[in-house]
Parts: structure tokens; sequence; C-alpha cells
């Protein structure tokens, strides 16, 4: 009873077919008195041979005494003609090779056939199920190719605990080897500790390959049962994507079959974060919204995928709309739940990290929560530039994806500008309200001086918001001259000049509070030409106070430049001309605290 690795494929026998295989082992020069018919196949046999080792055919054959020569016809016989060959040959006395390929057979067909030791000793259900149990179950390879002859068999095969065998083999096996596999890495190291040297962690688990080649539903249990004894979650995951490459990839099948396929494989994912591939997640995911797969594997991916957003790409979070032709080109539900996730997860992540000393991490200024919320942001705006100009994308969708993340996620809003910007192209149907809401979400006073300098000269931007740009340029372009020269009476931050952009007063008319915006925005743009003007000088005297100092150390030099300097910081002082009624300082009490509400 060697093993035969050739795979038999079951098919019906033609009339002649059957003729020619049969007529080399069937008795030719005794006449037939039975014909027996199986899926088609007839075959012209004996009685005696066959009413002594089954017992069903004794009893059918009793039901035909009457007649000379009985013909029968077997019904739903497992395996089919093929099957019901080897019993027959069984029956004859005619030797045959008994492998991992037809075992499963036999033991069904002995089982219809009722040839149990009832009625013959070692009769063949004997003989097939001792090989079973003492030669297969011993063998993972040979338990795996018996499952798959097994998925023709159900559920008789089931019913005879053969699936059940093999299953449990399969996972102790696999168990076995994989403790066997730890100990053998074991080693001692220079200061005589005992510990696991590093290699590949499926390394000798070959059985992942082999596991493909098993249909969804035996698949799910043999997988199942390796879990519960305890095989490692690397290997469990390593299975599922070689599983899922071979089904969804390199065979066409359908759809519902696709659709049983993710579902099944996202139940049977190990719970352990970072075992399965992210990139793995979001092509199950993309799979899962194309096939309409249950909210229940939907959901579980997204959860997954938002523990480790951090390290996706923008490519990975473009996921296609499958639905009509009026909605997104991209998923954009899909994508604000896993942020969602992912900002729930980071939440999670700061509550356990406030107990834990600054000295337990590798950097006392950012943690690992701080550090994601960083990388995600730039993902998030990424990601919001290449979705803005979709015409179908609506603002509450847009302004969702941008708010998901917490204020302190971005230190730098240059990114969240640049994509608020690029949908202020795309859509240029907006209303003014509909603008300010959108640019609500900018924090002006984080953008880069190339982006503020951009977004002062920004004509698509509401009046409000370009108001706020001036005016964070203005206090930009101060604390340089400050910093220039520190020893002057400047004052570098907000007391000096305050906006009046945020307080419009509710009894003037929306034409009234719209002029007084475009007459403030004049006055700035006014102030900060004449700010860059002072800026340039001062760098010029300050390359020729250089040159002269080279030239002359006296004093009297020193003592006429700082009278010059004087002169030019003249714009910040308090008998400034801005002193007038329409001057943003005079409202700066009753305004600063309203700037970011009113836009």
């Amino acid at each position: 009873m060697a093993m035969d690795k050739h795979h038999h494929h079951q098919m019906p026998l033609t009339k002649s077919a059957s003729r020619q295989r049969y007529n080399e082992w069937v008795f030719r020069d005794v006449p037939s008195d039975i014909t027996i018919e199986v899926d088609g196949a007839i075959f012209s046999l004996h009685k005696f041979p066959l009413v002594s080792r089954s017992g069903r055919i004794r009893r059918l054959v009793a039901e035909h005494r009457d007649s000379d020569i009985s013909r029968i016809e077997l019904v739903s016989l497992p395996g089919g003609s093929e099957s019901f060959e080897l019993a027959a040959k069984f029956c004859y006395g005619v030797n045959f090779e008994i492998t991992s390929s037809n075992v499963a057979q036999l033991c069904c067909v002995s089982d219809y056939l009722e040839m149990s030791e009832d009625h013959s000793k070692n009769n063949l259900g004997s003989r097939a199920e001792e090989y079973l149990d003492s030669i297969v179950c011993k063998n993972l390879e040979m338990c795996v190719e018996v499952l798959r002859q097994s998925e023709n068999l159900l559920p008789l095969a089931d019913e005879l605990k053969i699936v059940t065998r093999c299953i449990d083999a399969v996972a102790s096996k696999a168990c076995v080897e994989q403790i066997a596999s730890s100990f053998s890495r074991l080693e001692y190291s220079s200061s005589g500790r005992l510990h696991m040297s590093k290699q590949a962690n499926c390394e000798g688990d070959w059985w992942i390959e082999d596991l493909s080649v098993l249909r969804i539903d035996l698949y799910q249990r043999v997988i199942t049962a390796m879990k519960f004894r305890g095989v490692r979650p690397e290997s469990i995951a390593a299975s599922l994507v070689s599983y899922a490459q071979k089904e969804l990839i390199q065979k066409s099948i359908s759809g519902s079959k696709e659709k049983l396929v993710v579902e099944t494989i996202v139940s049977l994912m190990p719970v352990e974060k970072f075992v399965v591939p992210l990139s793995f997640l979001f092509g199950l995911l993309r799979s899962a919204v194309m096939l309409d797969c249950n909210a229940a594997s939907r959901l579980d991916l997204e959860r997954r995928i938002g523990s480790q957003l951090d390290i996706a790409t923008l490519d990975d979070i473009l996921i296609p709309s499958f639905r009509h032709a009026g909605d997104t080109m991209f998923d954009v539900d899909t994508v604000h739940r896993i942020l969602v996730n992912f900002s729930q997860q980071e939440g999670d992540s700061d509550d356990e990290m406030e107990d834990v000393s600054v000295f337990e991490s590798d950097s006392p200024t950012a943690t690992p929560s701080q550090t994601a919320l960083f990388k995600v942001s730039k993902l998030v705006d990424n990601y919001l530039a290449e979705i803005a100009p979709d015409a179908n994308l609506k603002l509450n969708k847009f302004i969702a994806i941008a708010e998901t993340l917490p204020a302190h996620a971005r230190t730098v809003h240059d990114g969240l500008y640049r994509a608020i910007d690029v949908y202020l192209k795309a859509h240029l149907t907006l209303s003014d309200p509909d603008k300010r809401r959108l640019c609500k979400s900018i924090d002006f006073q984080k953008l880069s001086q190339d982006a503020g300098a951009h977004a002062a000269q920004n004509e698509r931007l509401p009046l409000q918001s370009i108001v706020q740009v001036l005016y964070f340029e203005q206090l930009r372009l101060r604390n340089a001259l400050f910093c220039s020269y520190p020893d002057d009476d400047i004052k570098p931050m907000h007391q000096s000049w305050r906006i009046n952009s945020g307080a419009l007063s509710a009894a003037m008319s929306p034409k009234d509070n719209y002029a007084s915006l475009r007459r403030e925005n004049r006055e700035l743009k006014l102030e900060l030409a004449r700010m860059r003007m002072r800026l340039n000088d001062l760098e010029k005297d300050h390359v020729c106070m250089k040159r002269d100092m080279q030239k002359s150390s006296s004093r009297r030099f020193m003592k006429s430049f700082s009278k010059r300097i004087g002169k030019k910081f003249n714009i910040f002082g308090h008998s400034s001309s801005r002193e007038s009624t329409n001057s943003p300082s005079r409202h700066s009490e009753r305004t600063d605290s309203k700037i970011t509400d009113r836009t």
C-alpha cells in the first residue's frame, strides 16, 4: 500500500470504455449473470463474487430471484463508476493499490455497498479504514490529499469521520513540527543565556502551500483546528495569503465563490496585530468592497487597517468606488471609517502612555502615537489633494476627512491648504458660506512662508481667510524685524496689531460688513508692502554697517547708525498713522477671541 501522489479525476465510464477496462479482470470464461449500472456505465458481472462481499448487492439480488439475469442500478454511489470499479475488483480478488488518492472513495463506497466485516472477513471497509488510520493520519501531506478527494464525497465522508480524522491529524502534525522547530532554534548566548536564534517565522512550514489545494469549506475547518491547537499566528497568516493568491488571483472563479472566499479568509485572520501584511489587508478590502461582502468582514478589515495606518501609502488608501455612475471616483466613506478607527486607537494609545515613564521610551519628546499621527496627517492631506478634483465629491465628505484627525496631528498646514485650494479650483460654484466652512479647517498661523505668500494672493479663498493670512504675514514680518534688532522697542506678539474680521458688528448690514473687510484687506496688504520695504532697507543697512565697521571703528559712525535705525522703526511706534478710526487696534480687546469663529 504505497503512497500514490498522482491525482485521479473521477469521471463516468462510457459503455465501450467500461467494457475495455473490466474485460481485463472479469471472468470471461463464465457467462455474466448480473448487470450493474452506475452513472450510465454498464458492468456485466457475476453474482457470486459480489454478494459474497457486499451486503447491499446481496439484498438487491434477493429481490430479483425470479430473473435469470438481474439488472441493478446503483443510484448516488459515492465516487461514481470509478469507485464501483475498485470495489468490484476487490470482490473478484484483483490486486490494486490503496493510496491517499483513492482511500476516501474506498471508505465511502464500502459503506454504501455494505462491504463490512459482518459479511466477509478482511473486507474492503476494514482494509481502507486500516490504511487511513495507520498510514494516512501519520503523514500531513497524505492527509491533505485525502481531504481534497473528500470534497466530492460529502456528506458521507463527514459521517464516516474521514474528514475529522484528517483535519485533526493535520493540525496536530503542524503544531508538533513547529514545536520541534522551536526547540531546534534554541541556543546559548555568550553570556550563557538560552535564547531563540533568529530565523524566518514560517521556515519549515511546508504545509502552507499544500493547504491551498483545498476547497474553502474544508480549508476553513483545517485553519480553525490549527488555531485551536496553537499553530503560530505568523504561519496562519502566511497560509491565508497563499490561499487568497491562488483562489482570487490565479483562478477564475465566480463572484459568489470569490465573495465566500474573502469573507472566510477575513474570519480566519489571527487577532494578533501586525502578523497579516498591510498590503494584503488592503487587497482584501478592495475585493470586499467590489464583491459587496458582508458588513462584518468590511468593518473588521477597516479596524485592522486603522491600527497600522501610519505605515500605509497613498496608493493603499485610493480604493476605487464600485457603485453607480453618479458616485465619487474613490470610496471616501471607507477611508473615513478607517481614519475614525485610527483616531480612536490613537486615543487609546495616548491614555495608555500617560502612566509610562519617559525614560522607558526611545524618545522622551515624541511617543510612537505622536509619530503615527504626524505620518497619517501627511497621508490624509495627500489623499485629500488626490480626491479634491472629483466633481461628485460633496463638501461634507471632504470636510469630514479633513477634520477626522485631532488638531495637534498637523504641525504644518501646507498640505491641507494645498488640498483645499485644489477643491476650490474644481468646485467654482461654492457659495461664500461653504468656502468659509471649508477654510475653517486651516490654521493660517501654521502655514510656511511660501504657502502664506501664496494664500495672501489667492482670490479663491473667502475674504475673511485672506484677511487672516495677511494678518499672520504681518506678524511674521514684524517678528523677523524684532529678531534682527531685539534692543529696539518693538512688540513682536499680538498686542500691537489685531484684526477685526472676526468681530464684525451684528448690527451692520452684510454690505457694510463686506465693505469693512475689503477695506481692512487693502490696509493690511499696503502695510505688508511697507513692512517688506522696511525689512529690505534694514537688510541693506546691515550690509552697509558691516562694510563701514570694517573701514572704521569710530563711535561717531555707530551713533549715526543708531539714529538712522530709530527712524526706520517709527512705523511700529504708537504715533503711527495707522492709529486711526479704522485701525484694528481699536477693536483689539473685543475682537481677538472671535477671529477663529468668524472664519
